[in-house]
């Protein structure tokens, strides 16, 4: 693995409304070494679930380059890029976006659909994906069986199924009560610690505790980049717009 896992350079992203141009991202450089969990926090239209869908493999810059564990991403062809995001990637969403008529360990073996091993060998890994979330044991539930902590869980097995070095997370606890939330936290910080690299996209500033750098953007910048533990401060993360800081 390369010495970092993630390297942007100079990445611009401009969606076209009719005539307007709206620059999302200008010029953003960013660099991750892999085993890092990053927060990534800002005000909505800041530009962070852009930077992710960027990094993902999933939105085409205007300008710069995105490498990814040395590979740069967008020199790649579309099917080429999408063999990448199922090696190298994992995620999850606020959402879960689990298919409600497959059951739990169904929903975590799709990222496998595509793979030569056999329907054992898919189904085993899947097992030991949901054993890794706490999720074995309900296996077999439909999405619409499962609270909703435990659903995210499952997401996360998804996620996690074909030992990615990187999972993407967009707001993966806005939809969960605190204490879920935390459970879930946790769960993240663990994977963490086994040596996943987790890129995290949050509004909430108490799962900053959990990751090891928190990224704070604004207008389509960074404006602070630190380590979590600094920035947490009476529960809440302000935004200095004049010298465009963390307090």
């Amino acid at each position: 693995m390369a010495d970092l896992l993630i390297k942007l350079e100079q990445v611009k992203k401009i969606y076209k409304t009719g005539e307007a141009e709206v620059e999302v991202l200008r010029n953003l450089s960013l660099t991750v070494p892999p085993g890092e969990a990053v927060a990534v926090m800002g005000p909505s239209g800041s530009g962070k679930s852009t930077l992710l869908s960027i990094i993902g493999g999933l939105n085409l810059p205007n300008e710069g380059k995105v490498i990814i564990d040395g590979i740069d991403l967008y020199c790649l062809n579309r099917e080429r890029r999408a063999d990448f995001r199922r090696e190298y990637l994992g995620f999850v969403f606020q959402h879960f976006q689990l298919i409600p008529y497959l059951t739990a360990v169904q929903n975590t073996m799709l990222p496998l659909t595509t793979t030569r091993y056999p329907a054992r060998k898919k189904r085993e890994m899947a097992m030991q994906a949901l054993e890794r979330v706490g999720m074995e044991r309900k296996c077999n539930r439909l999405p619409n069986q499962l609270s909703g902590g435990e659903q995210e869980r499952v997401a996360i097995a998804r996620a996690i199924v074909n030992a990615p070095p990187l999972m993407l997370a967009d707001e993966p606890t806005g939809n969960l009560d605190t204490t879920t939330a935390q459970d879930i936290m946790k769960l993240f910080s663990s994977l963490n610690k086994s040596g996943l690299t987790i890129l995290m996209v949050t509004h909430n500033p108490e799962n900053t505790k959990y990751m090891k750098r928190t990224i704070a953007m604004q207008d389509g910048v960074i404006v602070s980049d630190t380590d979590s533990l600094a920035v947490v401060a009476g529960n809440e993360i302000e935004f200095r717009e004049s010298a465009g800081e963390l307090r």
